[in-house]
């Protein structure tokens, strides 16, 4: 069934002596803004979502090249596969309807995220998704440690000794990051998205940091520690999005899990607080 009314969702993460998202452009140190709080982009929150999503058995269109699994490394060769999609993004009189159609049916992160695709006979195909998610920040300012590492590169170097050369791992001593989203019907209707994928996403949600431990973020250095899932009685929301978020207040404390919560939750909406600490969520 297609999703019906809205829902607002707010997740808080704990980080401790880890790297919750590097930064491509700045030697990969854990993001910040220019005030110093943490930033975890939008984009990376995605990309664990979809990653969630692969565990679970269910196909999707972006994966990232570490957990390639179906014989496809580009999604070229994904689209291409799909013969009856790959015939109409061909033909200039392709039906770009029935192509979205076929993209939303087979792949669950373009349903639920949207994307676009080039290619020679059209400008590009476009899938606006009904997800939509923001940046999480941190509750305060972060402190980055540094370490300096050894890291051998070559077994033997040009004399037969090992090379080697120095190099650095940067953290986050503590840092709670705060993040919100929104499932619109107006937009699922357009990509088929249903009340069990919105289910799907908030299993996602809730085990965002399972199979995800690397040497930036060692096991047991990052979770989601709490998840709220607000459902609304109507299409357009019983109160807007902002009002929403603000009903639960996330406070910085000094003690684990390092926040503490003020909720003023709305009245007659629905919440749902969600159990993020067991895993054992199969689809």
């Amino acid at each position: 069934m297609i999703l019906q009314n809205r829902i607002d969702f707010k997740g808080i993460i704990v980080a401790e002596n880890c790297n919750p998202n590097g930064d491509p452009i700045s030697a990969n140190n854990p993001r910040q803004d220019y005030e110093g709080y943490g930033e975890m982009s939008d984009v990376c929150l995605k990309r664990k979502i979809r990653n969630r999503f692969q565990d679970m058995g269910f196909e999707i269109l972006y994966v990232s090249d570490d957990k390639a699994d179906d014989g496809y490394h580009s999604i070229k060769q994904r689209v291409d596969a799909h013969k009856p999609l790959h015939d109409l993004l061909s033909s200039k009189k392709g039906d770009m309807e029935d192509a979205k159609k076929l993209a939303c049916e087979k792949w669950i992160d373009v349903r639920t995220f949207g994307m676009v695709i080039a290619s020679k006979a059209i400008t590009s195909l476009g899938v606006r998704g009904p997800v939509s998610i923001t940046m999480a920040h941190s509750l305060e300012p972060v402190d980055i440690k540094w370490m300096h590492i050894t890291k051998s590169l070559n077994t033997e170097g040009p004399e037969g000794r090992e090379s080697s050369t120095m190099g650095a791992k940067r953290m986050v001593a503590k840092g709670v990051y705060v993040f919100t989203g929104s499932i619109y019907p107006q937009l699922a209707e357009r990509t088929g998205y249903s009340e069990e994928d919105a289910e799907l996403l908030k299993k996602a949600l809730s085990t965002l940091f399972v199979n995800d431990a690397s040497a930036a973020r060692p096991s047991g250095s990052i979770d989601i520690d709490r998840l709220y899932w607000w459902k609304h009685n109507c299409r357009i929301g019983q109160y807007s999005p902002l009002k929403v978020f603000h009903s639960v207040e996330v406070l910085p404390s000094e003690r684990y899990p390092y926040y503490t919560v003020d909720e003023n939750l709305l009245e007659d909406l629905e919440c749902q607080i969600v159990d993020t600490k067991n895993y054992c969520l199969e689809a």
